[in-house]
């Protein structure tokens, strides 16, 4: 990254700072070229971790902060288990900064998406209606079926613990779809019935 100085840019500053005279002579003192070896290379690790600040100041750089942010935020997301992965905590953390929720059917599909289904899509149920009403239409219900809808997955994500590739201490059973289901329940509109279909 532009803009941090080495431990060698920063002892050439240092020994260019110094007064003159024979005390400070890197030739008559040789000890001398130690010392702001020393101060060099600890400004320059200073330096470094005043960029990795500014870095974890932007949750989409995050990565030491975490746990910071997630108390700001009030993480982590209920939905995602008692012990999400470090990388789904991070990714939580920039959708809770960003997040701005929608009652479009794209903003599910991208909940799916998120989720490890690619080709989550949406159904709507329709209600009959005097003069849309068909016969054999699909999807047509009673009038409660217009405040319904299904997201269908598009198949089952492949994920649950399995004998031979799971970690020790992994549970095992673990239903992959039960983040996806919290995620959609809760931004789902209130007066809404959501299905989700694996298959």
């Amino acid at each position: 990254m532009a803009g941090i100085r080495t431990a060698g840019e920063y002892q050439a500053q240092l020994r260019s700072l110094l007064p003159s005279g024979p005390a400070w002579d890197p030739e008559r003192v040789p000890e001398l070229e130690q010392v702001l070896d020393g101060i060099a290379q600890e400004l320059a690790r200073l330096d470094a971790r005043a960029a990795d600040l500014l870095h974890e100041m932007d949750p989409a750089g995050v990565s030491e902060l975490v746990p910071d942010w997630e108390r700001v935020m009030n993480l982590p997301d209920p939905c995602l288990g008692a012990t999400p992965l470090y990388d789904d905590r991070r990714l939580a953390v920039r959708r809770r900064l960003l997040a701005v929720g929608s009652q479009a059917i794209a903003y599910y599909v991208e909940i799916a998406r998120s989720q490890g289904y690619p080709n989550a899509t949406i159904t709507e149920h329709k209600a009959p209606r005097m003069g849309r009403a068909r016969f054999g239409e699909a999807h047509f219900g009673t009038w409660q079926a217009q405040f319904m809808w299904t997201l269908n997955t598009g198949g089952r994500l492949l994920l649950g613990r399995r004998f031979g590739a799971s970690y020790w201490g992994e549970r095992f059973g673990v239903n992959p779809g039960s983040a996806l289901e919290c995620l959609i329940h809760r931004s789902a509109p209130a007066h809404t019935k959501v299905h989700i279909n694996y298959d």
